[in-house]
């Protein structure tokens, strides 16, 4: 059963990994087609074809390897002047990029190639794929923490503790002279449901929680729902030495990386967790944040990828919150599927991955470096400076930029792209991240 969870897990990030990778694809493919350049190919994938069908003028299609995806769009790029045969490397990557998009321009369709588009319109098309990254990350975002919610305290009482003992005593039971806690001499029980502290109505514990320790030695007058029916009960929070938590029951960890302690009301009754809806603008700020994270992610990314590089050859323990490659999202994917919680705690965890996994995909295809989107926005946008420079001077507008000049730059960062990501791919089945310990 254990093994069938796990490749459930694989299973559905793959699946997750292919509709955002499709979607992607989508984000360039309508608003190309909606400025009527010619699009020739749609295609999930790379290397040999799976399956394909011709819709109107354009293919759609799967590919073997489920790394990728791309739209061929006539005239990427202007059409190149006849010339003799290249000489050198890489004028002949040069000659070859420029031949193959001159291919893609179709006899009747000059007028139809993305190079003549407005910059503004070239710019819609290339961002079109990772905006739509960034918008199904916010939707599943949303989904996680407004639709399933986020696990935090809950109002009903889990449990009372029957005496007061030091922060960080390991006792289990009381003893005859320890002190009474607040919550058991207010008769507090396990199941009651908190309606409001000090005529402060709450709808999470931290809220009750925050109320209390702001009141050491006032009396509180705390309502609680029980057996249907409201019960007042008084209750004095005693100043005691306690760990601060935050909203999901976590200790808050301060600059020194060590739990924060302060003396605080305390009253000794501890709250069920479970699955707290949060407001609609919790998605959008959660993407918010997770797309800052993976940016300075990215920034140090050649760091990063020397790290995992040593660490893969030495065996030591990897950063688990380093950058990983398909296979290692699919193993954390497998190992969150397996491991024994509720499913809607191992359905959470999947969703938050595969919102990342999106985040990740509109920060990388922002670099601006060809062949990346971003790169291709720098093309445009210096195509339209150069023409705006022309026309304040009242000069000839140039010719379209020709991007294939960059060819041999392009081929480089490919081959850099290529090493990361067989670094991390051999990292992450050799010395795979290590999440759950053990």
């Amino acid at each position: 059963m254990e093994a069938l969870l796990y490749l459930g897990g694989i299973v559905f990030m793959l699946i997750g990994l292919g509709l955002s990778i499709g979607l992607h694809e989508v984000g360039h493919l309508l608003p190309a087609k909606l400025f009527g350049v010619r699009v020739g190919q749609y295609m999930i994938g790379f290397g040999p074809r799976l399956w394909s069908k011709r819709i109107g003028e354009t293919e759609y299609g799967f590919k073997l390897l489920p790394l990728g995806g791309f739209i061929s769009m006539s005239g990427m790029y202007p059409a190149s002047a006849a010339s003799g045969p290249a000489k050198g490397v890489f004028r002949a990557l040069v000659q070859d990029a420029r031949s193959a998009n001159d291919e893609t321009i179709a006899e009747g369709s000059e007028d139809r190639v993305f190079y003549r588009l407005p910059v503004w319109k070239r710019v819609i098309v290339m961002l079109g794929g990772p905006l739509m990254n960034l918008i199904l990350a916010i939707v599943i975002f949303t989904v996680l923490v407004s639709g399933i919610g986020v696990q935090q305290g809950t109002t009903t009482i889990a449990s009372v503790n029957q005496c007061v003992l030091p922060a960080g005593s390991t006792a289990t039971e009381c003893e005859p002279d320890d002190p009474a806690t607040p919550a058991a001499e207010a008769g507090i029980r396990p199941g009651d449901v908190l309606v409001s502290v000090d005529d402060q109505p709450v709808s999470t514990f931290a809220q009750a929680t925050a109320i209390v320790q702001a009141a050491p030695g006032q009396t509180l007058e705390l309502v609680v729902l029980r057996d249907g029916a409201e019960k007042t009960l008084s209750i004095t929070p005693i100043e005691a030495e306690r760990t601060i938590t935050d909203a999901s029951g976590q200790p808050v960890i301060g600059e020194d990386g060590q739990p924060v302690v302060k003396d605080v009301g305390y009253v000794g009754m501890a709250a069920q967790m479970g699955f707290v809806p949060q407001p609609l603008s919790a998605g959008p700020q959660m993407a918010a944040d997770t797309v800052a994270r993976v940016g300075s992610m990215i920034l140090t990314l050649p760091v990063r990828i020397w790290d995992t590089g040593v660490s893969l050859v030495t065996g030591s323990e990897r950063d688990p919150n380093g950058p990983l490659s398909v296979v290692g999202v699919g193993r954390i994917a497998g190992e969150v599927a397996a491991i024994d919680a509720p499913i809607l705690n191992r359905f959470s965890v999947l969703l938050g991955l595969l919102g990342s996994l999106n985040v990740a995909l509109f920060v990388f295809n922002l670099i601006p470096l060809l062949p990346l989107d971003g790169g291709h926005v720098v093309v445009a946008l210096w195509d339209g400076i150069r023409r705006a420079w022309a026309k304040l001077f009242r000069r000839p507008p140039p010719p379209p930029v020709d991007a294939t000049r960059l060819v041999p730059l392009t081929v480089v960062v490919a081959a850099l792209l290529i090493v990361m990501g067989a670094v991390l791919l051999l990292a992450d089945v050799f010395n795979p991240v290590n999440i759950f310990g053990g």
